[in-house]
């Protein structure tokens, strides 16, 4: 990776594409949080904004960071635009160096993949820690490289759900996984262009 900075990157990245008029939720969020009572949630690296504005409809009151001030310019003008600004919270957070205040419900960290060093196992700890009884943290991977993403590197190698447990290492007398499941799906991406993908599921429940 070059010199530039993290938030530059990813500003980079969001600026060169038009903002979403409509994101969508991702599916592995949707199918795993309905029917769960709405509390707070948290979506760490919300990108353009889909699942904090999902979750903020189905009435979960939403704190939504990005690395990316683009992003969290975005959303912020999405949700108000939406009257939804009273249920979702954006603010740029740089996840290896702060972490958002408070305790909620349910965690969000879908893709929470970079080209930058960044300590994830610390990170999902600090988020397992940040739940009240009862809360899950979700924790969705790539299991394989779509076409258009934008790290091509053939020598990837994506950790197993349970590998990403193992790695945050919890008390399991206090937190519980409560699923670690590996699925495929067809995705879309720019263009409409379509391609079977695998995801990595990771929900942990903490129990005390």
């Amino acid at each position: 990776m070059s010199t530039i900075d993290a938030d530059t990157f990813w500003d980079g990245v969001h600026a060169a594409r038009p903002p979403a008029g409509d994101p969508r939720p991702n599916v592995r969020l949707t199918e795993s949080v309905t029917g769960l009572p709405p509390g707070d949630a948290l979506d760490l690296g919300c990108g353009d904004g889909g699942d904090a504005l999902w979750l903020a409809h189905q009435g979960w009151r939403v704190t939504a960071v990005d690395v990316s001030a683009v992003a969290v310019d975005r959303l912020t003008g999405l949700a108000r635009s939406r009257a939804l600004g009273h249920r979702i919270t954006a603010a740029r957070h740089d996840l290896g160096e702060s972490f958002p205040q408070g305790t909620f419900d349910l965690i969000c960290a879908h893709y929470l993949h970079t080209p930058f060093d960044l300590d994830r196992a610390t990170v999902l700890r600090t988020a397992a820690h940040a739940l009240r009884g009862g809360g899950r943290l979700l924790v969705v991977d790539h299991g394989s490289t779509a076409p258009w993403s934008w790290d091509q590197d053939p020598d990837v190698r994506y950790p197993t759900p349970q590998e990403v447990a193992a790695g945050i290492g919890l008390d399991p007398a206090t937190w519980t996984v409560e699923r670690a499941a590996t699925t495929r799906r067809t995705a879309t991406g720019p263009g409409g262009r379509t391609a079977e993908v695998t995801d990595h599921v990771l929900i942990i429940r903490r129990t005390a």
